[in-house]
């Protein structure tokens, strides 16, 4: 989650949506994700919206899970008066910061807003973020007690220096620990890599995807650094202190990860994402990926129903003001209109391997797959069946092939 927030129209106090947002509300699933924008330390590369202690000035970490279950319950009420069908969640995510930095007890107090407000679909997905050193065995049995089904830890690498160039604080050993106690209290366990770090050699990453594979998760996830304007990093590859990423020795790395993981068994569904089978795929972001509906809790947290996209204002202090209040925390908030979905659609939709519909292409957009299949960049035999699918090298170049597409 970005730290900058987009400019659009202003966001009405009260929250309420257009008719337009409940138009065909039930054919798309409903998820909540809510943000806890705590970290320990701020970590070089992070343009998240995060707040270490020193910088939360009026907020509070202890009062946060309650603010949370306010917006929970002042969600659910816009909906309803929005003419939006009841929905019960079909997923659930923490994001941050770093959820797990809050007591056991908060994170399950939030999941129960969740559950008693909006109700949890069956074998609905509950999933947070964690850094491997703010968890243990406990913490991770309480978080399956309360309804939680999957973790996912940042690991990003398994090598020391580059762990440091990260300015991450957890110990590479600790990370077979955590997978084994989360999987002791019967959680699904997804790993998250960064790759393409200043100083990191093609064999680091190797190491790092070895012993990734070595603790048997049943999700991973690789991405490759980008170097955020106003971040430490951005600021130390100005001043000549590291050197910028190498793209090319990226897509090198991201070649190596994707053999060795489908080696290992692993199917990739998106761009980043590989998992061990279709159970395991992360649902709460391939809602984001097929343009599903979410509400969004916390500060800077962004929300879509059904063409509506909204975000809250960043800072805790400003969004306990208004939740409080029993105002709506949202800062901006746009409508978009039929074009703008369908580009979305083909820019999100290209990126998972289920693929985009060549139905869902205009004229020239059709016309220009039998080149993309030419170039390598898309796969022909799915494209024979009626779905643009892309190749390694597309996913490479998926950019490229978006802009192809709707040329």
């Amino acid at each position: 989650m970005p730290s900058t927030l987009p400019i659009a129209d202003p966001a009405p106090s009260d929250g309420l949506l257009p008719a337009s947002a409940a138009v065909d509300a039930t054919s798309r699933d409903f998820g909540v994700y809510l943000h806890v924008p705590f970290c320990r330390v701020r970590c070089g590369y992070c343009d998240f919206n995060t707040y270490t202690a020193t910088e939360l000035r009026g907020a509070r970490q202890a009062d946060y899970a309650e603010q949370a279950a306010t917006e929970v319950a002042f969600g659910a009420e816009v909906l309803a008066l929005s003419g939006i069908p009841s929905r019960e969640a079909a997923t659930v995510f923490f994001g941050g910061g770093t959820p797990t930095l809050l007591p056991s007890a908060d994170l399950a107090s939030m999941l129960a807003a969740v559950r008693s407000t909006f109700g949890l679909a069956q074998h609905a997905e509950v999933t947070t973020e964690a850094n491997p050193d703010s968890v243990d065995a406990g913490y991770l049995a309480d978080l399956a007690a309360a309804g939680f089904t999957r973790v996912s830890f940042g690991m990003q690498s398994a090598v020391p220096h580059v762990l440091r160039t990260l300015e991450r604080t957890h110990d590479p050993e600790r990370i077979p620990l955590v997978v084994q106690w989360a999987k002791d209290a019967g959680l699904q366990v997804s790993l998250d890599l960064i790759y393409g770090t200043p100083g990191e050699s093609l064999t680091d990453w190797s190491t790092s995807v070895e012993a990734a594979l070595s603790c048997d998760p049943d999700h991973l996830s690789a991405y490759s650094l980008i170097v955020e304007d106003g971040t430490k990093l951005a600021r130390q590859i100005r001043r000549g202190e590291v050197p910028e990423p190498d793209e090319d020795l990226q897509a090198d790395m991201y070649e190596l990860v994707d053999e060795r993981l489908e080696a290992a068994g692993y199917e990739w569904y998106e761009v980043s994402n590989w998992a061990k089978d279709a159970a395991h795929r992360s649902r709460h972001n391939l809602a984001y990926w097929l343009g599903h509906d979410w509400w969004g809790v916390g500060p800077g947290a962004h929300s879509h129903v059904g063409g509506v996209r909204w975000w809250n204002v960043k800072h805790p202090a400003a969004y306990a003001q208004r939740v409080l209040a029993g105002e709506s925390p949202a800062a901006g908030r746009e409508t978009l209109d039929a074009t703008t979905r369908e580009l979305e659609d083909v820019l999100l939709r290209v990126r998972i391997r289920d693929g985009l519909p060549v139905s869902a292409l205009h004229g020239a957009g059709r016309a220009a797959v039998a080149g993309l299949i030419a170039d390598g960049l898309v796969d022909a035999k799915a494209a024979l069946h009626g779905s643009v699918e892309l190749t390694r090298t597309g996913r490479l170049l998926a950019d490229a092939v978006v802009r192809r597409l709707l040329a």
